[in-house]
């Protein structure tokens, strides 16, 4: 099969590469979309930590193209659409044990990212990939890979909301106005909330307003925190979403909470540098701080259920789509500031 090889940061080769043979459990998956991730983009700065070789690409679908001899045919069958659960979780520990799988502490040390014996990565830019049937979701026919390879995303974000205590008629401040940032916005709305965004870039502003933002604030214009009390009569945001990197900026998510409020530190930090917390505010508020991390297995049968059934459509956040061997053009694209989420058309 081909795949697009990380020899190391910047030298990236589409390649020959042996196509994975299915085990018993297991059913071989045809990629067809695959989506450049803000960590593929680090990592072809060389700002990552992992080890290469490497073949990144973790939100793809595809279709099931052959079936293990244990798999059970009376679910599965060749020709299905398929997303695949990303998160390679030990399912034994604690944290699997309880729920909380897309935490699990053996995930970084998998060879998603590190593997000194061979080639790390997540493989979504390649042309097959072996997954094992508990991770399978099952697609509609009828919606595209395009929007398919939007799930990861998605199921991210609705862990970062579904961490919250929303009721309708909210109000929820999101910080960031990138893919991740409008996503928080789309999916928010769908909760009946009233979203308000703090985005410097006007663009930004704008597409954010047209995909269902109540507010768009300029951060730059305005002292942010002041605006949301009053703009929710003094009271603060039910719920702060954090989506971006700037260590900053978590201070100031926090002080525009409400009293009993969350606030939700979605982005890793870059740099992850520590912020000093008035936790006596925080005794005395009750405010919540916590973090999301990946989507569960859970929120990825909810991602996949709102596309399938019509009920989101993430596509205004697709940038541009490019054949897989016009990798340094769609990298290029998607390194721009400015950009939404670029798609690889695996051929």
């Amino acid at each position: 099969m081909k795949a697009l090889l990380m020899r190391k940061p910047g030298d990236v080769v589409l390649t020959e590469y042996p196509t994975p043979v299915p085990d018993k459990n297991q059913v071989l998956v045809r990629i067809h979309a695959a989506e450049i991730c803000v960590n593929d983009i680090r990592d072809y700065k060389g700002e990552c930590d992992f080890t290469y070789p490497r073949i990144g690409g973790h939100e793809y679908a595809g279709e099931i193209v052959q079936l293990g001899e244990k798999v059970n045919t009376k679910r599965y069958r060749i020709g299905q659409k398929v997303v695949t659960y990303c998160i390679d979780n030990c399912g034994e520990c604690y944290f699997c044990h309880h729920g909380l799988e897309n935490i699990c502490p053996d995930f970084k040390h998998s060879i998603a990212y590190r593997n000194p014996d061979g080639v790390s990565g997540f493989f979504g830019f390649a042309q097959y990939i072996a997954a094992d049937t508990r991770d399978l979701f099952i697609c509609g026919d009828e919606v595209p890979y395009e929007k398919l390879a939007l799930t990861e995303p998605m199921a991210c974000v609705l862990n970062s909301i579904n961490r919250t205590k929303l009721c309708f008629g909210d109000d929820i401040l999101v910080i960031g106005g990138g893919t991740m940032g409008l996503l928080h916005v789309m999916l928010a709305k769908l909760r009946g909330v009233r979203v308000i965004l703090s985005e410097p870039d006007e663009k930004r502003r704008k597409k954010a307003l047209s995909l269902g933002a109540d507010l768009a604030l300029d951060p730059f214009a305005c002292d942010i925190v002041q605006e949301v009390m009053e703009i929710t009569g003094g009271v603060g945001a039910n719920a702060v979403f954090n989506t971006t990197a700037v260590p900053a900026l978590a201070l100031q998510a926090i002080d525009a909470a409400a009293q009993n409020g969350t606030v939700i530190m979605f982005s890793s930090l870059h740099p992850n540098e520590p912020v000093p917390v008035n936790l006596g505010s925080v005794h005395s508020t009750q405010k919540i701080i916590t973090g999301a991390q990946n989507g569960s297995i859970e929120t990825f049968r909810q991602a996949v259920a709102l596309l399938n059934k019509g009920l989101f459509d993430p596509s205004a956040l697709i940038e541009a789509i490019y054949d897989y061997r016009d990798f340094d053009k769609a990298m290029a694209c998607a390194v721009q500031a400015d950009t939404y989420k670029v798609v690889l058309r695996i051929g």
